[in-house]
């Protein structure tokens, strides 16, 4: 039976995935993920006047964090303007789990058990096959998948010794890493100019408010992950995370009703059998 903490990661998991679902149809990503960071941006801005300020040793960590976070949005971003990268970008969501794990036995000392080992591999792979299966992902877009693995892998290896070192403060070290996602707003001013960024306001309301809601379900998924990392393996948490993908199958299947062959079935089976080790 899954742990609390494993069953509160999964819901994380779904809040992804839900978040993701609802951006789905929405054309603009910069746009989008600009009007996400304003909401994470004013959120965070609020909680920091009520908390302390963060442990001294968990500010090289939320810094760092923080920039590498804007460095992944941009970098997806830019990855949904190649066809190919959007089709291999779960790629990117399998391999983390396996990085996530190595920087944690090089940075971190963590060690995990068979058991735990057997879950994060069977996640992964179970996530990369439901991203393979039936489609052709060029070598360049397998390349720039990895990449944004690597790169998701680095912050959620950075989060979780940060926020070991902020003395029990996770919703204070995660607001003031987040208040980085200010950045993305200027990003796209000096991108595109400010008219731009405020004409949706008034021409699609509604995809302007899709997205700060969508900000705000990724700031509470993202935050439960940073309040697991305190005390459980950071390869495992990671691989709960990650089984969003399947959550994203299964809402396609129910509601976009979208088909679901036998082979993607049985990938999200051996995902869920992996997620089950990992509470054991």
């Amino acid at each position: 039976m899954l742990s609390y903490t494993g069953g509160i990661v999964l819901f994380a998991a779904l809040l992804h995935a839900s978040w993701n679902a609802m951006l789905h149809g929405n054309r603009d990503r910069f746009l989008s993920m600009t009007w996400m960071s304003i909401a994470i941006g004013a959120v965070s801005t609020v909680v920091v006047l009520f908390t302390p300020l963060p442990a001294e040793a968990a500010w090289p960590y939320l810094v760092a964090s923080g920039l590498v976070h804007i460095v992944y949005n941009v970098s997806l971003v830019r990855s949904y303007r190649r066809n190919d990268l959007a089709m291999a970008y779960p790629i990117a969501r399998g391999s983390s789990p396996l990085l996530v794990t190595l920087g944690a036995a090089l940075f971190a000392h963590e060690t995990i058990g068979a058991l735990h080992a057997l879950g994060i591999a069977m996640v992964s792979g179970g996530i990369i096959a439901i991203a393979l299966q039936g489609r052709q992902v060029s070598r360049a877009g397998v390349l720039a998948a990895l990449t944004t693995g690597a790169t998701i892998a680095i912050y959620t290896v950075i989060d979780g010794i940060g926020v070991r070192l902020s003395n029990g403060q996770a919703l204070t070290y995660t607001a003031w890493m987040f208040l980085s996602y200010w950045l993305m707003p200027v990003l796209f001013v000096a991108m595109r100019g400010f008219t731009p960024l405020w004409r949706p306001v008034r021409a699609e309301p509604l995809s302007v408010c899709t997205s700060l809601v969508g900000g705000l379900v990724s700031l509470a998924a993202y935050g439960i992950v940073i309040w697991a990392l305190q005390s459980d393996a950071m390869g495992a948490v990671s691989a709960l995370r990650e089984t969003s993908v399947v959550f994203a199958v299964l809402m396609g299947r129910v509601f976009l009703r979208e088909a679901v062959s036998g082979t993607r079935w049985l990938a999200c089976v051996i995902v869920a059998a992996g997620a089950v080790c990992l509470g054991l």
